[in-house]
């Protein structure tokens, strides 16, 4: 038994030595210095060196003026024109330093400088760790590193990594832009800089906030999450999801995108943006729509597809494929729209109609005419094959007129009065003050002209060869009630502004905003850009004819 506990005592004690010896601290040794004494007065416990010291520990090398050093304690205070150089990479400068050999951490203070290949940093206080290989200061700090400018009460870095770490108030200052913020990590190497607080660039062109967000100082590449927007000065770019690039000035928004235009009194919003600040244009998609505000109202143009493009009043929106729009007292849809700021002319083009008051109107070619100086709808050019249709108001019949071209006038947003010329035919179901049915009045002429009152028509004149008669109902077949071409589209009408998404778009939105809240939590780390996409009660109406 005896035999057996000495051999498990001998086996455990071989086993814990080994670890003992490699955590035993290794001892300063003093390598030179002009001068030796023993100070009884000020450092009786200590050795005292002057002039030229050299000190060496575990891989770094210390030289100073002068310098205590307390033999027991493993430990070094070192005065005047103190460096600490580790391998090639750190060197820690002051006019003071206290180093442990035992716990292996250094203490600099008065004008202390850390310099490394790719950064330096100046305070009053520095702190060094090599265990952990960190750096940390409390005190005013400034950290020069290239064009970069980083200033901040307190920060520590991180040797191995080469990451400067933030949180506390910071500021970095480049040529071109100022970054603030309560938290940041900064890479000295690669210029990488994520933001992790309320943040915010400041330069010439922008103004930039964001609480998540990643930017790269070498190419000037950014990329934002939580909050974020850009300001111009005339644009306010918002998304869950940002990406930019300084050198191009370009933007890309993702999820929830909305740009704001403050001088041409514009919101555009949608799913994906870009913006090209020197082309001054933009590109929206998925679910996008541009709202812009007219006569105290707002006008809602939505398409697959939205650009716009040119300086302050020269502005052009265009939308394409599936155009739909919607105003208070007005709605449409076409295949393209072009509007134009600077002429105040909105061109609905391809298979284009248009809904005013109860009035149905189509053509092949429709202009919405505005004033620029009053900034309201003047009038509306439809360009052949113009047809108006409205329902009667207590009978099945509808109400029609056709012909070849259409000009009208707007007052107060509402449609007033319209000329229809060449080859122009009506119906119209006349009823008395009592809405009694009084005739069906079809016609044929070269113009017609209509005023509308309270969203009905007030008076209809008919010019030159006009061929027809008002008809009792019971003399009037059914089947010639209706003008040839007439096609009633009621169940297509833009009621509300909702109404301008195509069901499929909104199946696709609620999809987006499944995926939104995942796309908050990812952190803000550099992304690729997508690929840029642009290379920039009613009265009695009363016929009368002219002829």
């Amino acid at each position: 038994m005896k035999k057996i506990a000495f051999i498990i005592r001998f086996c455990f004690i071989i086993s814990i030595t080994p670890h003992l010896l490699a955590q035993a601290p290794k001892k300063i040794v003093v390598e030179y210095s002009d001068f030796f004494a023993v100070n009884q007065i000020e450092a009786p416990d200590a050795a005292l060196f002057t002039g030229n010291v050299r000190i060496i520990h575990d891989g770094v090398v210390m030289t100073c003026n002068k310098a205590y050093f307390f033999e027991k304690e493993n430990y070094i205070k070192a005065f005047g024109n103190v460096q600490l150089v580790q391998g090639d990479t750190l060197f820690l400068n002051s006019k003071y330093a206290e180093y442990s050999g035992n716990v292996k951490k250094a203490f600099a203070t008065g004008n202390a400088v850390m310099s490394s290949p790719d950064a330096t940093l100046a305070t009053d206080t520095i702190n060094f760790d090599r265990n952990t290989q960190e750096v940390f200061y409390n005190t005013n700090g400034t950290i020069v590193n290239k064009e970069n400018t980083l200033k901040s009460k307190s920060g520590r870095y991180y040797v191995t990594q080469k990451k400067f770490q933030f949180l506390t108030a910071v500021t970095i200052t480049n040529p071109t832009y100022t970054i603030k913020s309560n938290h940041l990590d900064y890479y000295s190497n690669s210029g990488h800089s994520y933001l992790l607080g309320p943040s915010t660039i400041t330069s010439k062109a922008n103004y930039i906030y964001t609480e998540k967000g990643f930017y790269d100082t070498k190419k000037n590449l950014a990329h934002f999450l939580n909050k974020s927007y850009i300001k111009y000065d005339d644009r306010l770019i918002k998304g869950d999801s940002l990406y930019y690039d300084r050198n191009k000035e370009f933007a890309s928004a993702t999820r929830n995108v909305k740009i704001t235009d403050s001088i041409n009194r514009g919101i555009v919003k949608g799913h994906y943006a870009e913006v090209y600040k020197k082309q001054d244009s933009m590109f929206v998609t998925k679910r996008a729509v541009a709202v812009n505000f007219v006569e105290n109202d707002s006008v809602y143009i939505h398409g697959k597809k939205l650009m716009v493009t040119g300086k302050e009043g020269n502005r052009i929106i265009r939308a394409f494929n599936n155009v739909r729009f919607y105003k208070t007292d007005m709605s449409g849809k076409c295949d393209s729209i072009h509007s134009s700021t600077k002429t105040a002319l909105t061109k609905l083009i391809g298979n284009p109609i248009l809904w005013n008051a109860e009035n149905q109107i189509t053509g092949d070619l429709m202009h919405l005419i505005g004033d620029s100086k009053t900034e309201k709808l003047d009038s509306l050019k439809v360009l052949y094959n113009t047809f108006i249709v409205s329902k009667d108001t207590l009978g099945t019949g509808f109400n029609q007129v056709k012909g070849q071209d259409l000009f009208g006038k707007f007052k107060d947003g509402k449609l007033h009065d319209v000329d229809i010329i060449k080859n122009t035919e009506v119906i119209y179901y006349m009823r008395n003050d009592d809405k009694e049915l009084i005739g069906i009045n079809k016609n044929k002429s070269s113009k017609i002209n209509i005023v509308f009152d309270k969203n009905a028509i007030e008076t209809i004149t008919f010019f030159k060869e006009v061929d027809g008669d008002i008809f009792p109902e019971k003399d009037l077949p059914e089947n010639a009630r209706k003008l040839k071409g007439l096609v009633w589209r009621g169940d297509e009408r833009i009621k509300s502004k909702d109404d301008i998404f195509p069901p499929e778009e909104n199946i696709d939105n609620e999809k987006i905003a499944k995926q939104t809240k995942i796309a908050n939590d990812r952190a803000g780390v550099p992304i690729k850009p997508r690929k840029e996409t642009l290379n920039y009660d009613k009265k009695k109406p009363t016929a009368k004819s002219k002829k």
